[in-house]
């Protein structure tokens, strides 16, 4: 099974802002991993905004946030 990833995806979520709460208008990227595990806990927000949060925790779990940041890096908003 080939798996490649979906670029578009990966760019938009690297500068996607959380739109609401605490961490309000924070990138996806910086917010704490305990506070996306509450979002597992809790229930994700239906819609984008869950697929994406849903999206950050596994890039956090596996140590890849280096790659979020890179791509924030090398494709600016």
């Amino acid at each position: 099974m080939n798996i490649t990833p979906d670029y578009k995806q990966l760019i938009e979520l690297a500068h996607y802002r959380m739109p609401f709460g605490k961490f309000k208008g924070r990138y996806l990227v910086e917010l704490p991993e305990p506070y996306l595990i509450w979002f597992q806990q809790s229930g994700f927000p239906p819609g984008k905004l869950g697929l994406l949060l849903r999206s950050m925790l596994e890039i956090k779990i596996n140590g890849l946030e280096g790659l979020i940041r890179k791509i924030q890096k090398d494709f600016p908003k």
